[in-house]
């Protein structure tokens, strides 16, 4: 029986342990950048159209990640805005250095 998460603190855990391929944190960071990047280009524009390449630029990157890489099904079909959360949080630990982009195999 699969466990069911109930904060983004108990589940960021199991969210880190669903991206332990290097290659695959780095997709993420990448699509989580552009996610940033079209987000900020789009009030500074006043071109929110580009909000419309938001899914494709954060999606993309981390499926072919997930698909690819993990070899693993994203969280994001069971637990949608607990993975959202965590990715983001994943992508400031990866850019504070308080995580590695490629893991040591214990992690």
């Amino acid at each position: 029986m699969e466990k069911e998460y109930k904060s983004v603190e108990e589940f960021y855990p199991y969210y880190l342990s669903e991206h332990k391929n290097g290659i695959s944190r780095t997709l993420h960071f990448i699509g989580t950048s552009l996610v940033i990047s079209l987000t900020i280009a789009s009030f500074i524009m006043f071109d929110f159209r580009l909000l419309l390449y938001i899914p494709l630029a954060g999606y993309g990157f981390a499926w072919v990640g997930h698909f690819f890489f993990e070899k693993n099904k994203p969280a994001t079909f069971k637990y949608p805005m607990f993975s959202l959360i965590c990715d983001f949080k994943m992508y400031f630990d990866l850019l504070m250095l308080k995580i590695p982009f490629f893991p040591e195999k214990s992690e």
